[in-house]
């Protein structure tokens, strides 16, 4: 199961988080909370994670509820953004609009690269725990996406995978050596906002 840490301020800000080392603001927290007795429910027998600090602090929600200790692995970690990393889609657009249309990074790393290292670490993930047993890979949109669409043999510039949401999941499962995707992009109700204005 892959798994997409909840939500950031850079999240909710819609700027290109990277491997910045952003951690999970109130709502991606609630969000975590939320979701994380679905996955118990699911009786994981190993949890991976990132170690950037807003996937470990996910990952450690399901952690205290089915008493596993999180891997660490940094090959799961955000695709490497360069001098995107921190801005907003407006801006990075305005810096390098042929970049931006083709979503690569020039001084980041390419899709490709990406997927050669995220699609080995879940590959060894699979190779770790016993068959027929679920492990749970806790890290990031970009990651999860590029990895999971080279294990299911679709080219890295297809994107025809959808984005994952905050703290949604999808399930992958490998048999004979070939992978097929059983869900995508689950999760569960949003996490309501608090307009605090219309409190007063």
């Amino acid at each position: 199961m892959l798994w997409r840490h909840g939500q950031t301020i850079y999240n909710a800000d819609r700027r290109f988080q990277g491997q910045l080392d952003v951690p999970l603001n109130e709502v991606g927290r609630e969000q975590a909370r939320r979701a994380a007795p679905y996955l118990a429910a699911m009786k994981p027998e190993a949890i991976f994670s990132s170690d950037l600090t807003r996937a470990t602090q996910t990952a450690a929600v399901l952690a205290r509820l089915t008493g596993l200790t999180v891997q660490l692995d940094k090959d799961l970690r955000e695709r490497g953004g360069g001098s995107w990393e921190g801005k907003t889609a407006d801006e990075i657009r305005a810096q390098s609009p042929e970049a931006f249309a083709a979503w690569e990074p020039r001084d980041g790393e390419t899709a490709a690269a990406v997927a050669d290292r995220a699609s080995a670490a879940m590959e060894r993930i699979a190779d770790s725990v016993p068959g027929g047993s679920l492990a749970v890979v806790v890290a990031h949109g970009g990651a999860l996406g590029f990895g999971s669409a080279r294990l299911l043999g679709i080219p890295d510039d297809l994107r025809a995978l959808g984005p994952f949401g905050n703290c949604c999941w999808s399930v992958l499962s490998r048999r004979l050596g070939r992978w097929r995707l059983l869900e995508h992009n689950v999760g569960i109700l949003p996490v309501p906002v608090l307009d605090v204005d219309a409190e007063r």
